[in-house]
């Protein structure tokens, strides 16, 4: 798989509107969820080749709408959502990235597949726990991904990813691990090329 051409198409703050734009185009959709600030914007620009498509910020709980982006002309489509667990968001505000987020998983007739990234740094939390089990309730096929693994040693990394692997009861090499420098590109390329590949 190689990622020739990408671009933003819109950001959309309901679901209502998400879907009356995109809900009939069939194009096939990954998202992208985790964390506030666990690197999804990071990600996507390091798998484009492209430093400035997605909007990256140090400031946790800054993606607050479903970013849609266009690759290769169309072939596929990316879904950057609202990251979860922002301590510092009111109750408003988080029940309204919930329902964003859910509103998207449950309704979108084109999503064929979940990115879910994880801080190596940081144990899972119960919200990251949570997300993996909604991904299994409704049977929604998804990738551990494992950001930032420049920021350990592979000592400190290889006992991250065990931690990892145990809270979300999958094998080690189930998770890919990733860092905006490009590590992991390649599997995570090939994990879309077989995701594609299998709808044909």
């Amino acid at each position: 798989m190689r990622i020739t051409e990408a671009k933003f198409i819109a950001s959309f703050a309901d679901v209502k509107s998400y879907l009356a734009k995109t809900g009939g185009a069939g194009v096939p959709e990954f998202c992208f969820v985790g964390r506030s600030n666990v690197g999804k914007s990071t990600l996507i620009n390091m798998l484009t080749s492209r430093r400035d498509l997605a909007r990256t910020s140090s400031t946790p709980g800054r993606t607050r709408l479903i970013n849609l982006f266009e690759l290769n002309g169309g072939q596929f489509r990316f879904t950057d959502l609202p990251g979860y667990g922002f301590a510092l968001a009111s109750k408003t505000e988080k029940a309204a990235w919930d329902g964003l987020m859910d509103g998207y998983l449950r309704g979108s007739k084109n999503l064929i597949h979940a990115f879910v990234l994880l801080d190596i740094r940081r144990e899972p939390s119960d919200l990251d726990i949570r997300m993996t089990k909604y991904f299994y309730v409704y049977g929604i096929p998804f990738t551990a991904v494992a950001t930032k693994c420049d920021k350990l040693s592979r000592a400190q990394a290889d006992r991250s990813l065990r931690l990892i692997s145990s809270a979300l009861s999958l094998g080690k090499d189930d998770i890919i691990l990733t860092d905006r420098s490009g590590t992991g590109r390649d599997k995570l390329l090939e994990r879309i090329d077989c995701v594609l590949s299998s709808r044909k």
